[in-house]
């Protein structure tokens, strides 16, 4: 089962903003695209805005299929 695809937009940030965003992805070994997404759910968060938990994706190789003839 394939999930939705994620919503893509322009986002225009300052450079010495999106430098430190970089920082702080590569610190927790993340893409600034996941850090942005991490960041924006916990300042929701601390509005008081509930999400559902992002559906973890599975990873690795798919499971064999046993079609040996």
């Amino acid at each position: 089962m394939t999930q939705p695809p994620k919503k893509s937009f322009a986002l225009r940030l300052d450079p010495a903003l999106y430098d430190a965003l970089q920082r702080c992805a590569a610190a927790e070994l993340r893409s600034a695209n996941a850090q942005i997404e991490v960041m924006l759910r916990e300042g929701l968060a601390k509005r008081g805005v509930t999400l559902a938990p992002p559906k973890a994706r599975r990873r690795g190789r798919p499971p064999k299929t046993d079609n040996a003839p």
